[in-house]
């Protein structure tokens, strides 16, 4: 990898775009602190209220769904987020038949549409999704992702990144996966091209100082069980020391990794003469 840049400030205005609740804590949880520590304001708009996910620990008759908006909110509340909006698409689950409403159901155009509606409302100046070229598999996740990035193509005032996990790190993770929670939907899901090649990220962040505070916002998704659960401490710490990001708007020139996410206006003010 390119030797680093120095470190500088973040956004002033985030907007994190996500499918499910604990997606904004489990992927992007450390992001959300470090612009919150920075100074930012920092708004999750997350497209389903999960109901198709795990249900570990719900007590009988508690709505699934109901019980991770308020996870939602209560991790979020702990990271520092501002707002939230609910997109209202049904989680269309890891595999099967797609649900009525379901977010991987819907057009690409249709979700862009209704991101862009919250975009035009917060005026984020910085945008992160989930990564829709080599994620982790999940549909939800992939379709959240394209949609985000259309829905922002337009605006050439917001810089817009995609979290990212590298693919050693990913093949790591499957392999543990195998080992301690062979039962996991994870297991069942196509791995070819899963997981970042390691050229394709420009961005690094050291988030090593919220690692505490992140593992404090992922218990409060009390029916989810996190995906570092059971891992090796190294495994672990590769997930919750470092943020690795892609930025895909304005595209990647090259050149040494970012340490911040780059708000536009300040990307241009470098390369002003």
């Amino acid at each position: 990898m390119a030797a680093s840049v120095e470190a500088e400030r973040g956004p002033r205005r985030l907007l994190v775009v996500v499918a499910h609740p604990d997606d904004e804590t489990f992927g992007t949880g450390s992001v959300i602190a470090w612009a919150v520590d920075s100074g930012a304001e920092v708004v999750v708009c997350c497209a389903t209220r999960g109901e198709a996910g795990e249900a570990h620990r719900l007590a009988e008759g508690v709505n699934l769904g109901s019980a991770r908006e308020a996870e939602l909110r209560s991790a979020g509340a702990v990271l520092g987020v501002t707002d939230f909006v609910l997109l209202g698409y049904a989680d269309s689950g890891m595999t099967g038949e797609l649900p009525p409403d379901s977010l991987a159901g819907a057009s690409m155009e249709e979700v862009a549409a209704r991101v862009a509606r919250v975009v035009d409302e917060f005026q984020p100046d910085v945008v992160v999704t989930l990564d829709p070229v080599n994620g982790d598999g999940h549909r939800d996740h992939d379709a959240i992702g394209r949609a985000t990035i259309a829905a922002c193509s337009a605006r050439n005032d917001i810089t817009v990144y995609v979290w990212a996990v590298s693919r050693s790190t990913m093949a790591r993770w499957f392999a543990e996966m195998e080992r301690s929670r062979f039962d996991s939907e994870h297991l069942d899901l196509d791995r070819a091209g899963i997981g970042r090649p390691e050229s394709d990220i420009t961005t690094v962040l050291d988030v090593s100082k919220f690692r505490d505070h992140r593992v404090r916002a992922m218990a409060e998704h009390r029916s989810q069980q996190p995906p570092f659960d059971g891992m090796p401490a190294e495994l672990a710490e590769e997930f919750l020391a470092t943020d690795h990001l892609v930025r895909v708007q304005p595209p990647w020139p090259g050149g040494p990794l970012e340490r911040a996410l780059r708000p536009v206006e300040r990307d241009a003010a470098r390369r002003q003469p």
